[in-house]
This record gives C-alpha cells, sequence and structure tokens, in this order.
C-alpha cells in the first residue's frame, strides 16, 4: 500500500526515486528497494507519510 503512494507521489510531483528516498528517510535506495519486495518498518513508514504530507503542504504555500 506505501509503494503505490510513493510511485503516484514521484509522478505528481516529477521527482526522482533517489531524491525522495535520500530526502524522507536519507535511502537513495529506498524506492528500489521498496519496488524489489522490501517491507519498510512502522518508523520508515512514518517518515515517509510525513515527508510526503508535509512535501504537499509546503508546494501548496
Amino acid at each position: 500500500m506505501l509503494l503505490p503512494m510513493i510511485e503516484r507521489f514521484l509522478r505528481e510531483h516529477d521527482m526522482p526515486p533517489t531524491r525522495f528516498g535520500r530526502d524522507c528517510a536519507r535511502d537513495p535506495r529506498l524506492v528500489f528497494d521498496l519496488r524489489l519486495g522490501r517491507e519498510p518498518g512502522d518508523r520508515v513508514r512514518r517518515r515517509v507519510e510525513h515527508f510526503m504530507n508535509n512535501y504537499c503542504r509546503s508546494v501548496q504555500q
């Protein structure tokens, strides 16, 4: 469920997956690993969701 949200975010904001992973979790391979089946822990999931929510707000202002 997290990966489809990330993929949509990347398309909507025209953001490379490495930048997304680096900015939200300090892990440039995050999106690639998720695509390969990595299951994120609760902490990473919360960081990713927090990043996407705050990024959307900061872009709108």
